[in-house]
């Protein structure tokens, strides 16, 4: 088969000097990293800030080469034969400048178009086409630096979008858009996938509701590693057998956690304090198990405010493979049982 984006125990090692008596020392940024993203598909990589994801895209865009292995972008070796992968792709990242702030949206994107030698009919076509699209057809002569934040983002998405490339990737295109913005570009997304199969786009995120409603596929990554690859659903599925619940109590300030930590049966544990209360999410091999966990938690004298079973998130895929949440990776606190 021939793939839109192939690596190949990929991997990049960033070298951090100290001062002149220290030696570099090696930040691994991605390691053995190998994916396949079939044409026509809608690949996500999913992980928290600083797991490695940012550094792939520089690659497959041949920003960055690799340390160690190989990368294909269109069948073609990113490393190598740069000049013919560029004009097959484009690449947009979630808060990045915005173009020139005296130009208008129209002269930003026109002026974009012309780097890919887009005919000027042509490209002020495509430019009032996907404005209208986006909701910014009346915005087209107002100048970039009057837009706000999101209107700003929106115009970069067009920009990408506007070369109609083979290849497309968006690391966090959604980052610090509204609600309402991030519904608006995530819809776009979908909508220019489905349009043509022969389009490929990858996206990062670590939003986990943005990876489970776009993606066909996604790649779980943290610390450098592909830790799992498939369909969300599949991804969900794979928890389906155990146990998950929710569990609001009140505020625990240590009592009992190493004591839930260790029982029998209990696969995941992770526990936030907010304000007067404390929320409990465990995975566990079996319903049964929870008497446990509610014995351990009234032994201790803390009281069940509330509880819920759910079914199988992205988070809790997360969870099961990392053993602590998005959240706690980046903040670094130490994680829950693994």
């Amino acid at each position: 088969m021939n793939f839109a984006i192939r690596t190949e125990k990929l991997g990049r090692v960033y070298k951090i000097r100290g001062g002149k008596k220290t030696e570099p020392r090696e930040l691994v940024a991605l390691e053995d990293v190998n994916i396949e993203v079939k044409p026509g598909e809608l690949f996500g990589l999913l992980g928290p800030n600083g797991a490695g994801k940012t550094t792939l895209i520089k690659i497959l865009t041949t920003l960055l080469a690799p340390t160690t292995g190989q990368a294909w972008v269109d069948g073609l070796n990113v490393e190598t034969e740069p000049e013919k992968v560029r004009p097959r792709i484009n690449m947009v990242s979630g808060g990045e400048s915005s173009g020139y702030g005296l130009l208008t949206v129209r002269e930003n994107l026109w002026m974009f178009s012309q780097f890919y030698g887009l005919e000027s009919g042509e490209s002020n076509r495509r430019i009032k086409e996907l404005l209208e699209v986006v909701g910014m057809a009346d915005r087209m002569n107002t100048k970039s630096s009057d837009l706000s934040t999101g209107l700003r983002q929106k115009m970069n998405i067009v920009r990408g979008f506007l070369t109609d490339p083979q290849v497309l990737f968006l690391d966090e295109p959604t980052l610090g858009l509204d609600v309402g913005a991030a519904r608006d570009v995530r819809q776009f997304i979908r909508h220019w996938i489905d349009l043509d199969p022969s389009r490929t786009l990858l996206l990062t995120t670590h939003y986990m509701v943005e990876a489970d409603e776009l993606c066909d596929r996604v790649a779980i990554i943290n610390g450098g590693k592909v830790l799992a690859c498939d369909a969300p659903s599949n991804l969900k599925h794979s928890l389906q057998s155990d146990a998950i619940f929710r569990l609001e109590v009140n505020r625990l300030d240590g009592r009992g956690v190493k004591s839930l930590e260790s029982l029998p049966g209990v696969k995941q544990f992770i526990h936030r304090e907010r304000d007067d209360r404390a929320i409990l999410e465990f995975i566990l091999s079996e319903e049964q198990v929870l008497g446990s966990v509610i014995n351990t938690l009234s032994e201790d004298d803390i009281q069940i405010i509330n509880f819920q079973k759910r079914e199988p998130t992205l988070e809790d895929v997360f969870v099961n493979l990392v053993g602590s949440s998005m959240a706690e990776v980046e903040k670094g606190e130490t994680p829950g049982k693994k």
